[in-house]
């Protein structure tokens, strides 16, 4: 999907985020979609995703994982965040069983996402990758800043809120894991994977970032 297209980060970290999403095409198999949203919500659940949702009803952090299986059913699409690739495949793998007859769409490194796909019996339809940032790049944040708000796929978390919560973090007055919950939160696209933020903003502060 266009909006996880611009994720940054070294390998080793990005080998820790996947989002996978189901969508229906408007007119073409939507009928029911709802339905068939919930099932994969619930069996997605099973494997412990860091964040979900329809972007349109809300995330994990908004609503309880009851009630966004019971919004969805007037959606179109749904979506699941993983930081763990066996989780992505066994969920994958439930989802070809369920035949549930809309698209599905994994981001993740091209490569794992392939052997996914293999190790389930199917083969990749297409792929999707960025170009990349251009423009007025000395402007932006340092490398390790963008590691984490580029989770966003709208831009909506701030630069300032990831140095705030490393401030915040390295004062001991909050945790990195509700950082990681109160970057989460202004993500509407919902697509932000709080556990990897955790593991970037300590990253972050061990570099001198709120200092």
């Amino acid at each position: 999907m266009t909006h996880t297209n611009h994720r940054q980060g070294t390998r080793e970290s990005l080998s820790k985020d996947y989002v996978v999403f189901m969508y229906a095409a408007k007119g073409i198999n939507d009928k029911d979609a709802g339905l068939k949203l919930q099932e994969f919500l619930r069996m997605g659940y099973k494997y412990g995703p860091v964040n979900a949702g329809p972007a349109r009803v809300g995330d994990m952090f908004m609503s309880s994982p009851e009630k966004l299986v019971e919004r969805v059913v007037r959606a179109t699409s749904a979506y699941m965040v993983f930081d763990d690739r066996g989780k992505v495949e066994a969920l994958v793998n439930d989802v070809v069983e369920a035949d549930l007859g809309l698209s599905v769409i994994v981001s993740g490194l091209f490569d794992e996402v392939d052997e996914m796909c293999r190790a389930v019996g199917i083969k990749r339809h297409t792929a999707q990758c960025s170009l990349g940032v251009w423009g007025r790049v000395e402007r932006l944040p340092q490398p390790e800043i963008l590691d984490i708000t580029t989770m966003c796929g709208h831009g909506m978390l701030s630069f300032n809120l990831v140095r705030r919560m490393a401030a915040e973090v390295r004062k001991g007055l909050i945790s990195l894991e509700k950082a990681g919950r109160i970057m989460a939160k202004p993500c509407v696209c919902g697509v932000f994977n709080p556990k990897r933020a955790e593991d970037l903003l300590r990253q972050c502060i061990a570099m001198g970032l709120g200092e």
